[in-house]
């Protein structure tokens, strides 16, 4: 099995503003949300967008400062299991792209590894971690 992309990810400065954005457009996020960390939108075909706080991303990349202009968003793809995290991730960073954050398991249930596009966008490899 290859990746297969699964997630949009946006980090947001405020989550109230962000979410009543994205309701104009359509999206069904309950209001109770407005005061969530992570927020996640089922977008149909399989496909989620998800919002998460600057604070939630220090929680697991410390050094995280937010981005002026472009460059605000991170692409998440779904890999079959925590194995193919690790080779998705070294495959990419031996091809000479830059490694963000090395794979390692999330508090979250997730092995999880950032690798950065040419432009600087993080994208994130991800898998459910077994039990």
């Amino acid at each position: 099995m290859t990746p297969t992309f699964n997630l949009v990810g946006l980090v947001v400065a405020d989550m109230a503003a962000t979410l009543a954005f994205y309701r104009r457009l359509g999206l069904g996020i309950p209001a109770a949300a407005d005061t969530e960390p992570h927020v996640e939108a089922e977008l149909g075909g399989g496909l989620r967008i998800a919002w998460d706080t600057h604070e939630v991303i220090r929680s697991f990349d410390p050094g995280f400062a937010p981005g002026a202009g472009s460059g605000r968003i991170s692409l998440a793809f779904r890999c079959a299991g925590p194995a193919e995290v690790d080779d998705t991730y070294a495959a990419l960073v031996a091809a000479g792209h830059t490694g963000h954050k090395e794979p390692w398991d999330a508090f979250w249930g997730q092995r999880y590894a950032v690798v950065l596009d040419p432009d600087g966008n993080s994208v994130d490899l991800f898998a459910p971690l077994p039990g």
